[in-house]
């Protein structure tokens, strides 16, 4: 079984290219499956699992990883508290099922460290970025579309939230290059392109440590 875990800052462009990755080996693909999965058991709608899942975090466990979760237990069973830790069982159950697979984001690499995953960390500068999150808002109602302004304005909260989390989860410096086997700055470049690369830099990785 080979894994890759993409991890993203917000809008660089790391789903594309995990999606991308998933299509180029024919490896299974997860990451808004994940939200799905624990709607459907709980019956909630998705969109709430998510928010419930990005505000939540694991904020209120100021502790390393594995004694995070355990604490978490130990606080009493709070909404946010059981999907996080369903989710994690999810990730599991995705690892112990054995097949090749891309996981984005839900801090897969972190979660699964002992499957020992090809961790990517993707990264944009912020022009990047936020041109991509308009391009994004173009296709939704106008009445929906946020403003540049407002772009910016989730960019920065989800960076944090996001920086936050992995702090709390690693206990390192939340984009520690040796936390990832690689690290990509897509801006200025297209996806595709990039999906080729990452694949064959990956393939090389996973001869390496098999």
């Amino acid at each position: 079984m080979r894994i890759i875990t993409v991890s993203r800052q917000f809008g660089s462009g790391g789903r594309e290219l995990g999606k991308r990755l998933a299509d180029l080996l024919g490896w299974d693909y997860y990451d808004r499956e994940i939200i799905r999965a624990l709607a459907d058991e709980n019956g909630l709608h998705p969109d709430y699992v998510r928010q419930v899942l990005s505000t939540h975090g694991w904020g209120h466990y100021q502790l390393t990883y594995r004694h995070s979760f355990q604490q978490a237990l130990s606080r009493g069973n709070s909404a946010g508290t059981e999907l996080l830790l369903r989710q994690r069982e999810i990730l599991e159950e995705i690892a112990e099922a054995g097949n090749d697979c891309i996981i984005v984001g839900r801090d897969a690499d972190v979660i699964l460290h002992d499957a020992n995953p090809f961790r990517v960390f993707v990264c944009a500068d912020i022009q990047s970025r936020l041109a991509r999150c308009v391009r994004y808002e173009s296709r939704r109602p106008e009445a929906e579309q946020l403003s540049e302004k407002e772009i910016l304005r989730n960019i920065r909260r989800i960076d944090r939230s996001r920086r936050h989390t992995r702090e709390v989860l690693t206990g390192k410096a939340a984009w520690d290059g040796s936390s990832f086997d690689l690290t990509v700055n897509a801006s200025n470049w297209n996806i595709k392109t990039l999906a080729e690369a990452v694949a064959d830099f990956s393939g090389r990785w996973f001869e390496q440590h098999e």
